[in-house]
This record gives C-alpha cells, sequence and structure tokens, in this order.
C-alpha cells in the first residue's frame, strides 16, 4: 500500500515562517545587545565603586599621615605674655639704666642683661653665631628674652632648647666665656642653668617674656638689625 504524497506547503505559509524566523533573529540579537549593555554597565558600577572607595580609602590615609605628622612633631612651649611677679630660685635681678650709645658698652653681667645700648636693635630669631650685645640689649628693652648657650653644647641639646622657646621675642645665639652652659637674658633679669632639662628655662620665659616691666614693652622685636649667622 503506497503512502500518500505530501501535501505542497502554500507559498503565504512559507512566507510566513520565513517572516517568523527573522523576527525571532531580529529579537535575539536585540536581547544579545541588551545583556551586552546590562553587562557593560554592571563593570562601569564596580569600577565607579571600586574608585570611590580607593578615593576614600586615599583621603583617608593622607588625613592620617597629616594628623600623625601633627602629632609626632615636637611642637614649640607656648608661654603668656606678661609677668605675674613669680619668684624663681637662681633668678638674679639688677638696676641697670637705658639710654642710646654709639660704640662698644662695657657691661657688669655677662651676657649683658640691661643698659645702654645701640638706637637699633637685634631681630628676633635663631642664629648660629654670636650677635652684638649692644643690638641684643636693646631688643631686651623691648621685652624680649636672649637666650645665649656654649657653643659646646651638643645639636640634640640645641634642638631640645629651640623647643622649649616661644616662637617670638626670642633670641638664640651661642655665646664664649658663659657663666654656665645656658644664659636666659630678660630686661633686669637673669637665670644661669647648666641643663636643657631644666625646669626653671620654663619659669623664667612665663615670667620674663613680654615683660610689661621694661622700658618699651611691645615695642617691635624685628625690622631693624639681622646679625651674621641668622638662620630663622
Amino acid at each position: 500500500m503506497s503512502s500518500s504524497p505530501t501535501p505542497p506547503v502554500p507559498p503565504a505559509a512559507k512566507a510566513q515562517a520565513k517572516a517568523l524566523s527573522v523576527k525571532e533573529q531580529r529579537a535575539a540579537a536585540r536581547a544579545h545587545k541588551l545583556e551586552e549593555y546590562r553587562k557593560r554597565e554592571a563593570r562601569a558600577r564596580r569600577n565607579r565603586t571600586i574608585g570611590i572607595w580607593s578615593a576614600v580609602a586615599g583621603a583617608v590615609v593622607v588625613v592620617a599621615l597629616v594628623v600623625s605628622a601633627v602629632v609626632l612633631t615636637p611642637q614649640r612651649a607656648s608661654y603668656t605674655a606678661g609677668s605675674d611677679g613669680a619668684k624663681i630660685n637662681g633668678v638674679e635681678t639688677f638696676n641697670n639704666g637705658a639710654g642710646h650709645v654709639e660704640g662698644t658698652v662695657d657691661y657688669p653681667q655677662n651676657p649683658p642683661a640691661g643698659g645702654e645700648h645701640n638706637q637699633m636693635w637685634l631681630n628676633c630669631g635663631v642664629y648660629e653665631k654670636p650677635v652684638p650685645n649692644e643690638n641684643a640689649v636693646h631688643s631686651l628693652e623691648h621685652g624680649a628674652v636672649w637666650v645665649t648657650y656654649d657653643p659646646s653644647l651638643s645639636d640634640e641639646q640645641l634642638k631640645a632648647l629651640k623647643l622649649k622657646l616661644p616662637g617670638s621675642y626670642i633670641i638664640l645665639s651661642p655665646k664664649e666665656d658663659l657663666p654656665s652652659q645656658i644664659v636666659l637674658s630678660g630686661w633686669n633679669s637673669q637665670l644661669q642653668v647648666d641643663s636643657v632639662d631644666d625646669e626653671r628655662i620654663g619659669e623664667f620665659l612665663e615670667e620674663y617674656w613680654k615683660s610689661q616691666f621694661v622700658p618699651e614693652p611691645g615695642a617691635l622685636c624685628s625690622g631693624a638689625l639681622d646679625a651674621d649667622g641668622k638662620v630663622s
């Protein structure tokens, strides 16, 4: 028994099948593009998130370094300007006069703690060489404190001494033939110490730095003479 022949597919059905196949291909292509777009967006979001957190982490590191630098860097001491009349063991006081003179002066104290002086004051700051007495004394008249040290003082001790000093109205300089390792001189006041660790250094500065009991309180300690060897 022979089978019946397969009926032919109408042309319209063939066209419809072909059209659906094209649609399916286009839909698949759109789906593929959409999936690729979603993948790219996901990668971009991940990269943005990583970038943001990297920036945050970097900022945290920078802040931590700044804070560490501030915390770990030794800071200079600070003092209250003026005098309270405190009595400090070892401080000597004098009755030196004042007045402007020319040339050198023979001072009764070493280093000088007041007296006649040059009409130009010495700019306050740190000096690595001895400074002229007559100009430094004029700065004392303005309320500055002159800290002199023996040149044999070690670099480490000198660094420690600097941290005990305020940032203004202070003169720091080496001086030969001192009566002690370190001498602090204000106007008509003086303290001799043999160690950077002596607590009286801070006590003297608290009492005599920018004192009101000087001939010219509040006068400038800048804008005049920079002696040889000024470093700051």
